[in-house]
């Protein structure tokens, strides 16, 4: 019964997301969630892994007590308005809307080098455009994964506190997951954490997209996908690279260094506009 009720949840959350997208007159919860690891940072940082752990468990026990408390309040609602409001709550944590919006916006707009400038952290003054395309289905296809296909699994699996605690683990990653002289020790835990929750999602969207994209073998993605330095990200960017035909990934510049970064994909060179249509097709 729970199952089947987490079933229709998630369902309609995605629903609701697609639909909708965020909601411009409520404080976003991730927003929310930013402030509290940005409160604890302030006053309590420290170059240290047992801070970071700390900074961890501060947060969630927050977050998590929060979403528990909602459950709680909203049993009190006849059910089909619990589940109503629980699906709503939980559409705000699900990116696909907004990810979609955004991959497209950087091909349609007068300015590509500053609209992918929005989504990624490589150099993007000089990419040529055939790069621009190879970054935004790079982006789409790894933030399938946990601004999406993550989300819903743990919404499936474990309801409003299983989806809140999926996205708390992941924003704290993006803001303090860094392997940079600040970050490298206080974030450690935050990231190892992260990788963990993303291991089968990450999978788990690479065989969606190659079944989607009607690859004969679901899982010709993990060749290359391990060769990325994250355990995760490059398993649904390999997935999408071989269903579109083209090489992703490669040498990258970033605060103008280049990194040697693994290919992804045996394909064209040259991505083209309309190869960035077909990844957003894939839904």
């Amino acid at each position: 019964m729970l199952f089947m009720t987490n079933l229709f949840i998630t369902v309609f959350a995605y629903v609701i997301d697609r639909v909708f997208g965020e909601f411009a007159f409520v404080k976003h919860p991730v927003i929310l969630i930013g402030q509290f690891i940005t409160f604890f940072e302030k006053r309590f940082y420290q170059d240290s892994i047992l801070r970071g752990v700390f900074l961890l468990l501060f947060i969630l026990s927050i977050t998590l007590a929060l979403s528990f408390f909602t459950v709680q309040v909203l049993t009190l609602l006849p059910d089909f308005l619990n589940v109503f409001i629980i699906s709503i709550i939980s559409s705000m944590f699900i990116a696909h809307n907004m990810l979609r919006s955004a991959v497209l916006g950087v091909i349609t707009a007068e300015d590509k080098h500053h609209a992918i400038s929005m989504l990624v952290s490589r150099d993007t003054k000089d990419l040529s455009e055939s790069d621009i395309h190879k970054a935004a289905i790079e982006t789409y296809g790894e933030n399938l994964s946990d601004g999406v296909i993550a989300p819903l699994l743990f919404l499936l699996l474990f309801g409003l506190p299983g989806i809140v605690f999926y996205k708390t683990v992941n924003t704290l990653d993006s803001m303090v997951g860094y392997r940079n002289e600040k970050y490298e020790n206080y974030g450690k835990a935050s990231a190892i954490l992260d990788d963990v929750l993303n291991f089968i999602p990450s999978r788990l969207t690479a065989v969606l997209i190659m079944l989607l994209g009607k690859q004969k073998n679901l899982f010709a993605f993990y060749k290359d996908g391990k060769k990325h330095d994250s355990p995760n990200a490059g398993h649904p960017i390999t997935a999408m690279a071989l269903v579109l035909g083209v090489q992703l990934g490669g040498d990258t510049s970033y605060f103008g260094k280049v990194k040697h970064k693994a290919v992804f994909g045996e394909g064209r060179e040259t991505i083209e506009e309309d190869d960035v249509h077909k990844a957003l097709a894939i839904i």
